[in-house]
């Protein structure tokens, strides 16, 4: 598992430059949620908020996301991504899909089904990320 983080990270960086692992998984659960709050982000992904603050921070930034109030209470600001960080997040995400497919070009079939299937297992683990999954 740490070769594999290892390799995730390592990956972020060659997918694009400008953003991380850590930025790239904020953006795609921003754009999943459409939209959410800092502190919504830290409890999601069991974060200190200093921690999401500064990474919040930097993408804001970077013209990436955007704070915009929320409609049913104005004194609470969600982070939404801006055109800049949705353009980028569908570069990155297409750039991950092809070497995906690059990488599993050669595995027979049932090789792809049984990953398939360990990573579905691996992913429902009722444990969530409190053991920093």
């Amino acid at each position: 598992m740490t070769t594999f983080a290892r390799r995730a990270r390592a990956s972020a960086g060659r997918l694009h430059p400008e953003l991380s692992l850590v930025s790239y998984t904020l953006l795609g659960h921003l754009e999943e949620q459409e939209g959410c709050r800092a502190t919504d982000l830290a409890a999601h992904y069991a974060l200190d908020k200093s921690t999401v603050s500064r990474q919040v921070a930097a993408l804001e930034r970077a013209d990436l996301i955007e704070r915009r109030p929320d409609p049913e209470d104005h004194r609470v600001q969600v982070l939404h991504l801006t055109a800049a960080g949705r353009r980028i997040l569908a570069q990155v995400t297409e750039n991950r899909q092809a070497a995906f497919r690059e990488r599993l070009a050669d595995w027979p079939e049932e090789d792809l089904t049984r990953f398939a299937a360990y990573l579905e297992r691996y992913n429902t683990w009722p444990g969530g990320t409190e053991d920093g999954d």
